[in-house]
């Protein structure tokens, strides 16, 4: 790997598209997003650095990564890197980390398992590892720490959770247990164990949680908090994708129907949220010993909000003002960092976006 591209200013207000290793690794498919990065207000890049396959999809030069066998040499990282920031582009790098495939086969002493025993599939057929497991955690921060020293902006994380459908009655964990602490301390001792491991190389973090955390208080059974996480990342983003959320929220029968009113309402109640958690950790926490209110100069920096939007077809028609009404719906609940757009086909009209 050549020297690693020196990172870019983080823009004030990220607007990036999503796309595949293999559209990364794709010249024309590169060319036609740096050009509708040229005509629009985009300024960003997300692209699959370790998919729901589980593959890296570039060399490491880690050992420990190698030794798993998940290395795919598609993208020179640095030079698609290097690319990108010679025309300004903000670039991010999502990465799954307990949906893996290639890990939950290679190595099935790290995989989750079902009652009798085997390694567990979800309904997409993929296998999942025990997100309590300190190798995994170690294995994501390795390949995280590569992508960093290839010189990407900013790191993010999906998949941060334990499995959510398919059959989970009766699933068994290498680590895990149920009985010595819950899902919810276990998912957040990772993002801090995230945040200590992957601060000294100085990308930004990011994690992408469901959409659903951002209206309710539990943790959906998959361990995610927004509050917990907000604690340990740069930037949070939740998937409000209006055809995620089931039959009658908000009284909608279809609430893909209405991309505006769905999005806007679960950004303003994450932004609630998020401020009632500020008051608490700056004004209302006491010193155990004394007794009086921290000092509040003293409280943790709390992540911002960026969600993931929908871009795509589900639930109802996504044609460019669908995608715009979401697009809207951030900035009129305060959505003053941005936004990312999803297309698992990486299709992106530019009618939905606005010029430079």
């Amino acid at each position: 790997m050549r020297g690693a591209p020196p990172r870019l200013d983080r823009p004030a207000v990220v607007k990036a598209i999503y796309l595949t290793s293999w559209s990364a690794a794709t010249p024309s498919r590169v060319a036609k997003a740096l050009q509708l990065l040229d005509r629009t207000e985009l300024n960003g890049i997300v692209i699959d650095l370790k998919d729901y396959t589980g593959n890296v999809v570039f060399r490491s030069g880690d050992p420990a990564v190698a030794r798993m066998g998940s290395e795919v040499n598609r993208l020179d990282l640095a030079a698609l890197v290097r690319t990108f920031h010679e025309r300004g582009v903000y670039v991010v790098v999502r990465i799954a980390a307990f949906q893996d495939h290639h890990l939950a086969t290679a190595r099935p002493d790290l995989a989750v398992r079902d009652s009798a025993g085997r390694i567990w599939h979800d309904r997409q057929g993929l296998g999942w590892v025990d997100p309590a497991s300190p190798e995994v955690w170690a294995y994501l921060v390795a390949v995280a720490k590569a992508a960093a020293a290839a010189g990407v902006d900013e790191l993010n994380f999906d998949y941060v959770r334990f499995p959510s459908d398919g059959d989970l009655d009766g699933l068994r964990y290498p680590v895990f247990d149920e009985t010595a602490g819950s899902r919810r301390r276990t998912i957040q001792q990772f993002f801090e164990y995230l945040t200590a491991e992957l601060r000294p190389t100085g990308a930004v973090l990011s994690a992408d949680l469901f959409g659903q955390v951002t209206v309710t208080q539990h943790d959906l059974g998959i361990g995610q908090i927004l509050e917990d996480a907000l604690l340990y990342f740069d930037y949070i983003s939740p998937m409000v994708y209006p055809s995620h959320y089931s039959r009658g929220f908000l009284d909608y029968k279809n609430p893909a129907a209405h991309p505006y009113e769905v999005v806007h309402y679960s950004l303003m109640t994450a932004g609630e949220k998020r401020a009632r958690f500020a008051r608490l950790i700056s004004g209302f926490t006491q010193d155990p010993q004394a007794g009086t209110p921290s000092d509040p100069g003293s409280a943790p920096a709390l992540a911002r909000l960026r969600p993931w939007l929908q871009a795509f077809d589900l639930g109802a028609p996504y044609p460019p003002s669908a995608v715009r009404a979401e697009i809207q719906a951030v900035y009129d609940a305060g959505g003053s960092s941005g936004w990312y757009l999803w297309s698992p086909l990486n299709t992106y009209d530019q009618g939905a976006l606005a010029t430079p």
